[in-house]
């Protein structure tokens, strides 16, 4: 037994090894991030067609939508896309097209479900619709800065530039598990997604926040409908041009989503979606996170090592380097002060973190929007009720 618990504590101390390795790296990616120059807007910058699928009533909607109205490039058109003609959502685009009378605010229903994925189903019946060749895809509930379009647009000037993708951060409701959401997305995934473009040389997939391209390189890959079965649509869409030989570049803008008020159930629900759908998308990469669970380690090593001196040097250096992490990518990259201020949830957060991972592993069922689905390759079958 004593033995047993001597390769343990071994396997943990690789462990704690492994993840302080992968703390350096979100260090150093954050750093060469931030050494980025945000790009000049261009004076010249064309027309653009912004496309948000809609499903539903997502928390501070109405003024999600306003951010987009308020933008300061030169000309855009806005285009809602919802699939059932009842559909709450409705009422706040109307209630938009009469604040902003001069904006080009349309409403499209989608009434063809033309696969599994129906936000991707509404992007394929909106497109005819927008009179654009440069498109902005952004999810329901992301709120935007007046300089957006601007940004995010810009780099498409660059013909070898395929797509423009944002960091994002969540902005918690009063709830345990909305706080631990929003702690997840600025200490962890935003970390990750830096860590991924330091070590790929850039990064070769989308993220939902924001999905910028031209119209030809979506044409180019087969348009919306070659992933209208898939979960990880944005991650699909940017892979796609990314394959082309085309860069898919991160911009400087951080934009925000406001997040449900999830009890604990809602948030392992949306966690487990959250993580299936990266498993599937990213498989290596998923399974490597085990390598990067350094409180765990921490932990663990402190337990079967009988709490020896080596064990709680690997603690209190691994807690230190995850809260530099934290506050170097919340506080510097993504400009979270309400996560920060919640940090000390850090530790449970990513306990709760190794579970999900766990049980991620386990089943390939998905819960998305009160509907639930079979994932398998990236792909989703749903399940009757």
């Amino acid at each position: 037994m004593h033995s047993l618990l001597n390769v343990v504590a071994a396997i943990c101390f690789l462990g704690v090894l492994s993840s302080a390795l992968y703390y350096f790296l979100c260090l150093n990616a954050a750093a060469n991030f931030q050494r980025t120059s945000k790009r000049a807007a261009d004076p010249l910058l064309p027309a653009v067609s912004i496309l948000k699928p809609l499903k539903g009533i997502d928390p501070e909607i109405y003024e999600t939508f306003r951010s987009h109205c308020l933008q300061d490039h030169p000309e855009f058109e806005i285009i809602f896309g919802v699939n059932d003609p009842n559909d709450p959502a409705i009422a706040r685009v109307k209630e938009l097209q009469v604040e902003f009378p001069q904006k080009k605010i349309q409403l499209v229903i989608c009434p063809q479900a033309l696969g599994t994925n129906v936000k991707v189903s509404n992007l394929a019946q909106m497109l005819p619709a927008a009179h654009y060749d440069h498109l902005v895809v952004n999810d329901s509930d992301v709120r935007v800065p007046p300089y957006y379009l601007r940004q995010v647009i810009a780099p498409l000037g660059n013909p070898g530039v395929g797509m423009v993708t944002c960091l994002y951060r969540g902005i918690a409701a009063s709830t345990l598990g909305s706080r631990l959401e929003a702690l997840g997305i600025s200490t962890d995934f935003c970390p990750g997604v830096l860590a991924a473009r330091q070590l790929e040389h850039g990064i070769r997939f989308g993220l939902g926040s924001t999905l910028a391209f031209r119209r030809a390189e979506l044409e180019k890959i087969g348009g919306f409908v070659t992933i209208v079965d898939y979960l990880a649509d944005d991650y699909e869409l940017g892979k796609r041009i990314a394959a082309l030989r085309l860069t898919v570049e991160l911009s400087r803008v951080v934009v925000e989503t406001h997040l449900p008020p999830y009890d604990l159930r809602g948030f392992f629900t949306h966690q487990l979606r959250w993580a299936r759908a990266i498993r599937d998308a990213r498989p290596t990469g998923y399974l490597g996170l085990l390598f990067t669970f350094g409180l765990f380690w921490a932990l663990l090593a402190l337990l079967t090592s009988r709490a020896a001196l080596w064990a709680w040097a690997a603690c209190v250096i691994t807690l230190f380097l995850r809260y530099a992490v934290a506050f170097v990518v919340a506080g510097s990259v993504l400009e979270d002060r309400q996560s920060l201020r919640f940090s000390w949830l850090i530790p449970l957060r990513d306990l709760l973190a190794v579970a999900v991972w766990i049980l991620s592993l386990a089943g390939h069922t998905v819960t998305w929007r009160g509907d639930r689905f079979y994932l398998r390759n990236g792909k989703l079958t749903r399940i009757p009720p």
